[in-house]
């Protein structure tokens, strides 16, 4: 009797840490993943080495549930008074903040493990990634530009990938960086006009509420200037014909996304940051294909 309520016990902390790593909602990751995979494509020239592809796709998902534990730590305090967030196993306290900080040191070693496969160059950008990733969940204390904080933590994988597969940090790893920083400003702004209301209760400082009324229009300008990075990408790494083809249904996506957020409704504008996976698939495709039309 005592083993079957152990078990049932350990089974019920496991749920709970993975749901704490946000394994039940796998978006944060794949739009890590997207861009992690254009940097590698493109820095291995369409021909990435397999080990490296394996380290870094494994990277993308340990870290960020490394950064869901920090930013759900750091926000242990807001999650109440936001509905959206008043049941994560932090906030509700299901889970407590030294368990939780265990578990963010044990990712954070497991990356580092993998991390430790590649290069000296990657081992070094990695722990300025792990500065980003610690500090941003506390920037919307202080700023109304977490969203392009973020963008430069998830963007921090593409000079690591490049680092990592081509030993070098070139021109178009840059390009592809800004390039992140401008698409996750956009979705994650989508995500904050979701949540606009109960952050201003709480104090909470996002581009959402900065852009205020104008908020369709800064992310329209940030759309058009994502777009035309994508294009210099394509230019600087020579890519093919196909290329550009997956440039403009990534525009077309992005036209789609203002229609999703034309009433400012919060669940369309939940949706529009959960369709920006089509957005960073489509890219990648037309990176392959650009490599293969060449």
């Amino acid at each position: 009797m005592r083993g079957a309520f152990d078990r049932d016990r350990l089974r019920e902390r496991v749920r709970l840490y993975l749901e704490l790593m946000r394994f039940d909602r796998p978006i944060g990751a794949l739009l890590l993943l997207w861009p992690t995979l254009w940097a590698l494509w493109i820095a291995g020239d369409g021909r990435p080495r397999t080990g490296i592809v394996v380290i870094f796709v494994l990277g993308v998902f340990v870290m960020r549930a490394a950064g869901c534990i920090i930013n759900d730590y750091a926000d242990r305090a807001f999650d109440p008074q936001v509905r959206r967030t008043r049941n994560r196993p932090l906030a509700a306290g299901r889970v407590s903040a030294r368990e939780a900080l265990t578990l963010f040191a044990a990712l954070c070693v497991l990356a580092f493990g993998l991390v430790l496969l590649t290069n000296r160059l990657t081992i070094l950008l990695s722990f300025a990634g792990l500065f980003l990733a610690v500090t941003y969940p506390f920037m919307k204390r202080y700023t109304y530009l977490p969203q392009v904080y973020l963008g430069a933590t998830f963007g921090w994988a593409i000079p690591m990938a490049f680092a990592a597969q081509a030993g070098s940090l070139p021109r178009v790893a840059w390009l592809l960086f800004i390039g992140n920083v401008l698409w996750a400003t956009v979705y994650d702004t989508f995500y904050a006009m979701v949540d606009r209301e109960d952050d201003l209760r709480a104090g909470v400082k996002s581009t959402a509420i900065l852009f205020g009324d104008a908020d369709r229009v800064f992310i329209a300008v940030l759309q058009v200037l994502l777009i035309l990075d994508l294009v210099l990408v394509g230019r600087s790494a020579h890519l093919g014909a196909a290329y550009y083809v997956g440039v403009a249904a990534a525009a077309g996506l992005a036209g789609y996304h203002q229609y999703l957020i034309r009433d400012r409704d919060p669940r369309r504008c939940f949706q529009a940051f959960l369709h920006n996976n089509w957005f960073g698939m489509v890219v990648f495709a037309g990176i392959v294909a650009g490599y293969l039309s060449r």
